[in-house]
Order: C-alpha cells, then sequence, then structure tokens
C-alpha cells in the first residue's frame, strides 16, 4: 500500500540539517484503520479500503453499518481506496500509520483547492486588464473574445471569467523532511491544496519512488 488519508493542519518554518529554514506544511495523516479488502478474485483488483476519522453510528446507513461491523471496526467518516499489490497481508480491522512513509523522500499530496466564487480574468488567469487611466472603461474586462467573419466564433479554451478554485489538485514529488510517528505527522516541504483543516491524501511518490 501507498498511502494514508490525512488532514492539512496548516504551515510553519523548521531548520535542515545545514541551518537553512524551510517553509512546510504539517500534516495529521492517519492512523487510518483498513475497512475493507479488494482482491483480484472477487472485485478485479488489489486495493485495501481505508477509514479516516470517527463517525457517530446514527450518521451511517444501514448497508454501511453493516460492512463496518462486518469488519469489526468503528464507523469512519471518510473512506478511501489505495492500490495494494496481491500478496499484501495487512489485516482487515488493522490501523496504518505514518510508519508507512518511513525510509520515503519524496510524496504527492491531493487536496481540494479554496472556492474562490465567480472571479474574472484579471483574479482567476492573472491577465492584464485595460488601461488603468482616467475615463478608460475595461480597467479589469476581459476585452476581444473572438474573431471577425473567419472563424466567426469564440475559440474553445478562452479564458473568461467563472468559477475559480474548489478543484482536486495534486501535488507531486514534494520533499518529506519529517515522519513524526508519535504524534502522526508529516512535514513536508512547501505548500499543500486547501484549507487548514481540509482532507487531503498523502501517497509515496509516483516519480521519485527510489529517491534518496
Amino acid at each position: 500500500m501507498n498511502g494514508l488519508i490525512g488532514k492539512k493542519l496548516g504551515m510553519t518554518q523548521i531548520y535542515d540539517a545545514d541551518g537553512h529554514r524551510v517553509a512546510v506544511t504539517v500534516i495529521a495523516a492517519g492512523p487510518c484503520v483498513v475497512v475493507q479488502r479488494k482482491t483480484q478474485e472477487h472485485d478485479g483488483y488489489d486495493a485495501l479500503q481505508l477509514g479516516y476519522g470517527p463517525q457517530k453510528a446514527s450518521r451511517v446507513s444501514k448497508p454501511k453499518a453493516g460492512a463496518y461491523a462486518k469488519a469489526g471496526v468503528e464507523p469512519q467518516r471518510v473512506l478511501r481506496e489505495f492500490a495494494c499489490a496481491s500478496d499484501d497481508t495487512t489485516a482487515v480491522g488493522s490501523q496504518v500509520t505514518v510508519a508507512l512513509f518511513e525510509g520515503s523522500s519524496h510524496v504527492d499530496v491531493i487536496g481540494t483547492t479554496k472556492g474562490r466564487g465567480f472571479a474574472g480574468v484579471v483574479k482567476r488567469f492573472n491577465t492584464g486588464g485595460g488601461r488603468m487611466t482616467h475615463g478608460g472603461h475595461s480597467k479589469r474586462r476581459i476585452g476581444s473574445i473572438g474573431q471577425c467573419s473567419y472563424p466567426a466564433r469564440v475559440a474553445k479554451g478562452q479564458k473568461m471569467p467563472g468559477h475559480m478554485g474548489n478543484v482536486r489538485v495534486t501535488q507531486q514529488s514534494l520533499k518529506l523532511l519529517s515522519v513524526r510517528g508519535e504524534e502522526n505527522l508529516l512535514l513536508v516541504q512547501g505548500a499543500v491544496p486547501g484549507a487548514n483543516g481540509g482532507l487531503v491524501i498523502v501517497k509515496k511518490a509516483l516519480k521519485k519512488a527510489g529517491a534518496a
């Protein structure tokens, strides 16, 4: 298995071995409980379904309550699946902690960015806008968006005002600076998508699996 469910706590700074100050994001990852095991024979693929965060039994549907009872675990607030090898011996009902990332140098973090509502092109795409002079009528407007007689339409993908943020983003190959097992914390260099307290998924880096 290659990942955990967690929560973004916020950003701070630490000093590395060379005395350089580094901005880091603190992630509370796990512990996650194994709710279900998917197998190639029964489901067509191998994966582990992990649960994160306790949930009131009254807020769980009867089918999910039966699944939790079968696994012998308490109801969980969040469920996510992570691919695993066919010979993975992780048992249903066991806990997975940040010890999973011991020895890893980089991680991929998946989160949902902050929602910004409806935004214009200057904020959404950092366009230049019009002249900021007295009498100008296109200070933060989009300007011309189409062509004349040919092709006489607006091109697909044209940058225009619209909904900004609140999308799933994967930040790849972030350097993992510290794994604090006793506190269930991961310290990752740089920024992570989403607001403080937001749900994130942390995986071992796909592009730097063997990096030191």
